[in-house]
């Protein structure tokens, strides 16, 4: 079987996991962390990056940060992962969710601003496998409104937009390091921060509230409980296993994008010919081949397919059911506008397996069975 997912292994993990034991320093903020913050920093030029427990922590901090309480609204794409949403509609934010563009499957910014009311804090766009939103746009309806822009960047780490790194363009960004993630902690994510008028509150919140951080570089004799928060510090030793990857981060990114790049080449024809629709990256948008997909004709052509890659040794899924269809989305969330794509084109799509390690000669095999079912 060709697993749909293999996590990343370099084979240092081991190694550094241990040298993090033997520092007598495995909770949060050790070595390993702060030289993952300081990679994170130099790689996306964010002023600060925070790693955290997951990114789903990451999110939440942000929410925090950006004061969202009872009453407020927060506008999303409905096609995506439960934890964007989870972070605002735990401080009491009602979600309001917007249509996706049929090509990226990334949130129509042309539809965001008909959504604000004089209730939305902020805007939160999802960088769908590793390809930006048109974070131009979106930063001027959030200027122009005076509304925060919290990325969701789970899947973008070492994409960018025009230039500028994911998660670095809005007032916050959150990384994921998942096992299903191009680079992973096993459970993980990072917060980058925009504004160096945030790093001081942010290290608070982070640290369940104390002035801990500031208190371990010496600026202050002792520390002390100065406001809310929680533990978003992974362990040391899982950021060791991180740190890793990190360091090979280049040549995980380009391994990954010659597998993506094979997958297109081999199922352009297919693409061609009207039988399948493949990923659409934008002019301007460098892309990190977290993953790819192809989209069937319509949810029963598609459960066909998986079926029969199945029955031929190939685990390949669908994704994200969308949130607004969902008991907990449609209580606490709603749908502005017409549903035209979200429903439509989450099922149709259809994610092969990549992963770092996987073989040119399975890639092959994958699309050749690919083009046997649709011929």
């Amino acid at each position: 079987m060709i697993n749909f997912n293999v996590p990343p292994y370099t084979g240092k993990e081991m190694e550094y996991i241990k040298k993090a034991v033997e520092n007598q320093k495995i909770c949060g903020d050790g070595e390993f962390t702060r030289k993952c913050n300081a990679w994170l920093e130099e790689k996306t030029g964010t002023i600060k990056c925070l790693l955290t427990t997951s990114c789903t922590h990451a999110t939440e901090l942000a929410a925090l940060l950006t004061d969202i309480k009872e009453g407020d609204e927060v506008i999303m794409p409905a096609y995506t992962f439960v934890s964007t949403a989870d972070a605002f509609v735990l401080r009491g934010a009602k979600v309001v969710f917007v249509d996706i563009r049929p090509d990226t499957m990334n949130i129509d910014e042309n539809l965001i601003e008909n959504a604000i009311t004089d209730r939305t804090k902020a805007i939160v766009p999802v960088h769908y496998a590793g390809i930006s939103c048109e974070m131009d746009k979106i930063m001027e309806i959030a200027n122009k409104h005076h509304l925060f822009v919290i990325e969701d960047a789970a899947q973008g780490i070492m994409s960018t937009y025009k230039g500028k790194a994911l998660g670095t363009i809005g007032d916050f960004g959150c990384f994921s390091f998942h096992e299903t993630k191009n680079y992973s902690m096993g459970e993980g994510g990072a917060l980058l921060i925009k504004n160096e008028c945030d790093v001081e509150e942010a290290e608070i919140i982070r640290e369940k509230g104390t002035n801990r951080s500031k208190f371990f570089r010496g600026q202050i004799d002792k520390y002390t409980w100065v406001n809310y928060g929680s533990s978003y510090l992974p362990s040391d030793m899982n950021a060791a296993y991180l740190y890793a990857q990190l360091e090979m981060a280049d040549e995980i990114n380009e391994a990954r994008l010659s597998i993506w790049n094979q997958y297109r080449e081999g199922l352009q024809e297919l693409s061609d010919a009207g039988k399948i629709a493949l990923p659409f990256v934008p002019e301007g948008c460098v892309h990190n081949a977290h993953m790819f997909y192809i989209k069937a004709k319509d949810l029963e052509e598609r459960t066909r397919l998986i079926a029969f890659l199945k029955k031929n040794g190939i685990l390949a899924v669908f994704h994200y059911i969308p949130l607004h269809t969902a008991p907990a989305g449609q209580k606490f969330g709603r749908f502005h506008g017409e549903d035209n794509y979200t429903t439509r084109e989450s099922e149709r799509l259809c994610r092969l397996p990549m992963y770092y390690g996987l073989q040119k000669d399975q890639v092959d095999y994958i699309i050749g069975k690919v083009r046997e079912f649709y011929a």
